[in-house]
């Protein structure tokens, strides 16, 4: 996999409460950032078909300041309960990350 000294960016995933996931997308730079956000495979649509999600629970934030992309998503089980496969969320970065790789 690629690492984000030729990507220009990086994917973490992580939880944001017990009911909902986090995904933030760290860019280099603005040229990154901004390739990114016009990228469709980022958008709320897309985003929800991959993650087989509900495209209405899926929010997107563009923080330009920054150069991170944000998307929020509910979480498919709530954390601890015993369907949880994935108790810190950290695991929905790879398939972000799959999907950017895979132009």
């Amino acid at each position: 996999m690629k690492d984000v000294s030729t990507t220009g960016y990086y994917v973490r995933s992580k939880n944001a409460g017990p009911f909902w996931l986090t995904i933030d997308i760290f860019c280099n730079d603005r040229t990154v950032f901004d390739r990114l956000c016009k990228d469709a495979r980022l958008a709320g649509s897309s985003i929800a078909q991959l993650l087989k999600s509900d495209e209405t629970g899926v929010k997107v934030f563009h923080l330009d300041r920054l150069n991170v992309i944000k998307i929020s998503l509910p979480r498919p089980v709530i954390q601890g309960s015993i369907f949880d496969r994935d108790m810190h969320g950290a695991q929905w970065a790879c398939l972000i990350q799959e999907r950017l790789a895979n132009q």
